[in-house]
């Protein structure tokens, strides 16, 4: 199964503009402001890698250039990046759709996750799942216990997703999306023709029909979208190392 994560391209969405957190990147894009002097996105990589995947695509548009300039000077050793770069903003399925030239093999789905969230899983039991499920899509889904501000994901006893639902006030505990997916390269001709467009409110809604499943976990989560945020994910990542404590 690892030599099997080799052959598996990942796809991290790196190309957002990150308004809400220029108070403390000073307009470095949002995946790159530092976790213990290494790019947040390092963090993402590395923990990947450690079980068996070897290439990374980025999606970049949003100051893409340093992005560039910075993996073609730090060298992650048995790592290959290359960049998806967009020129205009294409939205997360924008994003992905842009990304279809760069991904190799057909008989293999692919995983796609943020740029700016870090989520403890373990993506052979993710693969695991969703070969036996024979999905079309698979999304790594996550408990809380108020998901008003998220909106949540119905499924049923066989994890089947039977539907997205929007954000309300009358919603108490529940799944969410993580961000994190397994997609199979036939997706692609059920995307929208548009170029920019959201995975989540685009996409996801229009194909409950096409083998659509949740895996769900309950380990650790967290995003740098804010500055509350950020400085909450820099302290717990200098008291633990994650990439070495990984799941079992």
């Amino acid at each position: 199964m690892r030599d099997n994560l080799s052959e598996i391209d990942v796809f991290i969405l790196c190309g957002g503009l990150g308004t809400r957190l220029r108070a403390v990147s000073k307009g470095v894009p949002k995946s790159m402001v530092e976790i213990n002097k290494h790019p947040f996105l390092n963090i993402i990589i590395t923990y990947l890698a450690s079980f068996g995947f070897k290439r990374f695509i980025l999606g970049i548009g949003y100051k893409a250039d340093y992005i560039v300039d910075y993996y073609k000077n730090y060298k992650i050793p048995g790592i290959d990046i290359l960049f998806s770069r967009e020129n205009i903003i294409l939205g997360t399925g924008g994003a992905v759709s842009n990304s279809r030239k760069l991904l190799r093999r057909d008989n293999l789905p692919f995983l796609v996750l943020n740029g700016d969230s870090f989520c403890k899983f373990n993506p052979l039991e993710f693969l695991s799942f969703h070969k036996q499920k024979k999905a079309s899509i698979s999304i790594l889904l996550r408990k809380v216990s108020r998901c008003e501000d998220y909106g949540s994901i119905k499924i049923d006893k066989n994890y089947r997703i039977l539907s997205f639902c929007e954000k309300s006030s009358s919603l108490k505990s529940g799944w969410i999306n993580s961000g994190v997916y397994l997609f199979e390269k036939k997706i692609f001709s059920l995307m929208p023709k548009k170029r920019k467009f959201s995975l989540e409110t685009d996409f996801f809604p229009s194909i409950l029909n096409k083998k659509c499943f949740g895996f769900v976990y309950n380990k650790l989560f967290i995003d740098i979208g804010t500055p509350q945020r950020y400085l909450k994910a820099r302290s717990l990542f200098n008291r633990n190392n994650p990439v070495l404590d990984k799941p079992n």
